[in-house]
């Protein structure tokens, strides 16, 4: 059993993957590719980041295991019950939607197969995920478990993301990134360097990007003085959720094709292909000549075979 979180997974397999196209060179800018897709088969991305310092908490607290929340096909249940295994924690999946069961899908069979514990909700019970009170609930019920928010957005979530800065360049001007639960991107804008912006795209139709962002931030005690100054640093790009969250296009779908053929980097529908191509767009503007810029890879990938099977198609083929 692994004993540090420290030295669980090596963060040098997520690799800084340069893209280049005549569009880009000629107007001298830098585009890289934060490759945390390629961090753990189960826990990839983001997702090691928001649940390291979580499990940390869960054994100092000599927990008998975690439980948090997810949708049917969440990436952070298949990595918190992956990550609980590897601990020697116990783990419960809360789950949107009372009519699913452990065999609906394979995300959710995946999240057995590493022992985790499903428990189905209504979406009007599921809805209550973030109050204190049903959360307090659910700790009474399941008392020796630690509680972990949905997609890992709390306090220790935001904190392992920051810590991404360890491994990419300081003068970079512009991140791009997928925005879900908004905690990734709140740790990337907490490390920042002075004089880069942070692009966030938030994947949800209607996503109130920075309200989100000014929650979880309220956990690290700072005002709203210093969000203010914090939040110049931010630009939302609303309009590239390509119908809202966990929805997508024919355009969307071709498009994550043509990115593997051109740079063999897998993108998924549901977050990281709105991200790229928000970037993409964005890059056609005079405002970047000159400037570097990374993308930072949120995994996410998991889902993408159950798309690739519903629409008949390839992403990565």
């Amino acid at each position: 059993m692994v004993k540090s979180t420290s030295n669980f997974i090596d963060s040098q397999k997520s690799e800084l993957q340069r893209l280049e196209n005549t569009a880009w060179t000629e107007n001298d800018i830098q585009v890289f590719v934060k490759r945390d897709d390629l961090l753990h088969a189960d826990i990839s991305g983001n997702k090691w980041r928001k649940l390291k310092y979580n499990v940390e908490q869960a054994l100092h607290l000599h927990s008998e295991g975690i439980f948090t929340f997810g949708g049917a096909y969440s990436n952070h249940l298949v990595a918190t019950a992956a990550a609980c295994k590897e601990f020697g924690l116990k783990s419960i999946g809360f789950v949107r939607g009372e009519e699913l069961n452990s065999a609906s899908n394979d995300t959710l069979k995946r999240c057995v197969e590493l022992g985790m514990e499903l428990q189905f909700l209504s979406r009007e019970m599921y809805a209550l995920h973030a109050d204190k009170l049903f959360v307090d609930e659910l700790k009474l019920e399941n008392p020796r478990f630690y509680a972990v928010p949905e997609g890992g957005g709390n306090y220790y979530g935001i904190v392992g993301c920051q810590e991404i800065w360890k491994e990419i360049p300081k003068d970079v001007d512009h991140v791009f990134l997928a925005q879900g639960t908004a905690a990734t991107s709140c740790g990337v804008l907490l490390g920042m360097p002075e004089n880069c912006r942070l692009h966030a795209v938030p994947v949800l139709k209607g996503f109130h990007s920075l309200d989100s962002m000014k929650s979880l931030f309220y956990g690290f005690f700072m005002d709203d003085e210093a969000l203010e100054e914090l939040f110049q640093k931010v630009t939302v790009h609303s309009e590239h959720h390509f119908g809202g969250y966990a929805k997508y296009t024919p355009e969307l779908l071709q498009f994550i094709q043509d990115i593997f053929k051109t740079y063999k980097l897998p993108l998924d529908p549901i977050y990281t292909a709105k991200a790229f191509y928000a970037m993409t767009e964005e890059l056609k503007k005079a405002k970047y000549r000159g400037k570097k810029v990374i993308f930072i890879h949120t995994g996410g990938l998991q889902g993408c075979k159950a798309i690739e099977e519903k629409e008949n198609i390839r992403f990565f083929g």
